[in-house]
């Protein structure tokens, strides 16, 4: 269940972040004191039902997305999660959440805290409500105190994430480290985006995008009942169109299907995500699914007909066409082609917007957040090596995603 720290914790916490205190309104104006209190959350249940606490809170932290949304975590932890491993603090003002870091204890072999999403998520972070400035050094305090053991490794942040803010606010030993490189573009229609290519992309583009439209693909939303089986046939062709060319071995498992389905299903329904389906004549031949949150939209997952590929059709524009759409009509900002730096994004000029790594730690544990970070560079350094050899395979290519 939720639990409340324990009494020693509490004591801890009774600095002047966590502690009750009165707002610059007093007690003359009638309004009642400010509490914020800390809860550590370890039972699944308890977690599932967080759900229209957490999504508030993150409707009130604008740089959240949907990969920091209740319905993608808790799908996650359903496929992912390893009992007993939970650990999710709660941070709540005179009772409401303003404050929540989804964590899972793993053993590396040292205690290392990793936030719930993994490797299937392209960002991850704690959520902060931007209405609440105590909010940040108040989760940082409640982590500090709460596990004394375990280093925090928070990855793949994107710039301006909450998880900055909660960097900012701690009070021990802390390393910022490069992660993924994620491309952006600004969420325009694709006649604009067309004008930020070179002459001779344009023109080329042009051709494609035309050919697209003689050979009569048309793009029809998904909503309601059909997502679930939209989204298995997206899973199918995706299985299809990689077969053969370095498939993400995750997404043949079942665990990943399951999760992708039963998250995708929820986003839509809260108007989190997009689903749509490519057609020729009634016949579905590519699928795709987008995720969305206020100043976002960042194409997830494909899967095409392989005939596409072998009859050159630019699936890339394609599916970038469809989303530049969405975007520019629902006004958000940004376009996301998520993590990767792909021949076929640069193309469209994109602007480099790199992820961030969190490692926090109590200052006794300064040498085990050491380790970690020269075991992280080490395994960038190989991993830079690796990419330099011929034929080395694209990393994370999420509108070529495999």
């Amino acid at each position: 269940m939720t639990s409340s720290l324990p009494p020693s914790t509490r004591r801890r916490l009774a600095g002047p972040v966590l502690s009750p205190w009165r707002g610059g309104r007093g007690d003359a104006s009638g309004q009642p004191p400010v509490r914020l209190t800390a809860a550590l959350c370890r039972s699944e249940g308890q977690f599932a039902g967080l759900a229209a606490d957490w999504d508030a809170l993150r409707s009130r932290n604008r740089s959240a997305t949907p990969f920091q949304s209740h319905a993608w975590l808790w799908s996650w932890w359903r496929s992912y999660g390893r009992r007993g491993r939970l650990r999710v603090v709660l941070v709540r003002e005179n009772g409401r959440l303003v404050a929540a870091a989804p964590l899972m204890l793993v053993h590396r072999p040292l205690p290392v805290l990793v936030t719930l999403g993994g490797s299937v998520s392209d960002y991850q972070d704690v959520l902060l409500d931007d209405n609440c400035p105590r909010a940040a050094g108040a989760l940082a305090r409640a982590l500090h105190t709460a596990f004394r053991g375990a280093v925090l490794d928070l990855r793949e942040v994107r710039p301006g994430g909450a998880a900055e803010r909660l960097y900012a606010a701690w009070p021990g030993v802390s390393r910022c480290l490069a992660d993924s490189v994620c491309l952006e573009l600004p969420g325009i229609p694709m006649a604009e985006l067309l004008a930020r290519l070179t002459p001779a992309d344009a023109e080329h583009t042009g051709r494609e995008l035309h050919r697209i439209d003689e050979l009569g693909i048309e793009a029809c939303d998904v909503t309601g009942e059909r997502v679930p089986e939209a989204v298995r046939t997206m899973l199918r062709l995706h299985q299809r169109q990689w077969r053969g060319r370095g498939l993400t071995p995750e997404h043949l498992r079942t665990r990943f299907g399951a999760h992708l389905v039963r998250a995708t299903t929820a986003l839509v329904a809260d108007g989190d995500a997009a689903v749509a389906e490519y057609r020729i004549g009634g016949r579905v031949i590519a699928c795709r699914t987008a995720f969305t949150s206020q100043d976002l939209v960042c194409g997830y997952l494909h899967g095409a007909e392989p005939r596409l590929r072998e009859e050159r059709v630019d699936i890339p524009a394609l599916l970038l066409r469809h989303d530049a759409r969405y975007a520019a009509t629902t006004g958000r900002g940004t376009l996301s082609l998520l993590r990767g730096t792909e021949p076929y994004k640069l193309r469209w000029r994109p602007v480099t917007a790199a992820n961030r790594r969190y490692l926090l730690a109590r200052r006794e544990l300064a040498p085990a957040l050491a380790l970690l970070a020269a075991q992280v560079a080490a395994r960038e350094s190989v991993v830079g090596a690796l990419r330099k050899c011929p034929g080395a395979a694209a990393v994370h290519a999420p509108l070529g995603r495999r």
